[in-house]
């Protein structure tokens, strides 16, 4: 997805989806830390789940 930026010094083209990409926190981290609560209720728990991502959610489909 391409963004067009108008800014004071010319025209700026941005690429949006890599940017937020960079910005924040990936899809498969905040699926693990979600899944990590709703089984332990532990922010401990929650960051280490989060930190694998998908591989945890993975884990989570196989041996649920």
């Amino acid at each position: 997805m391409q963004v067009d930026i108008n800014t004071h010094t010319g025209r700026a083209r941005m690429n949006a989806t890599r940017d937020v990409a960079k910005a924040g926190i990936g899809m498969g981290s905040a699926l693990a830390i979600t899944i990590s609560w709703s089984l332990h209720q532990s922010i401990l728990w929650a960051i280490l789940h989060g930190f694998f991502g998908w591989f945890y959610v993975v884990y989570y489909a196989l041996t649920r």
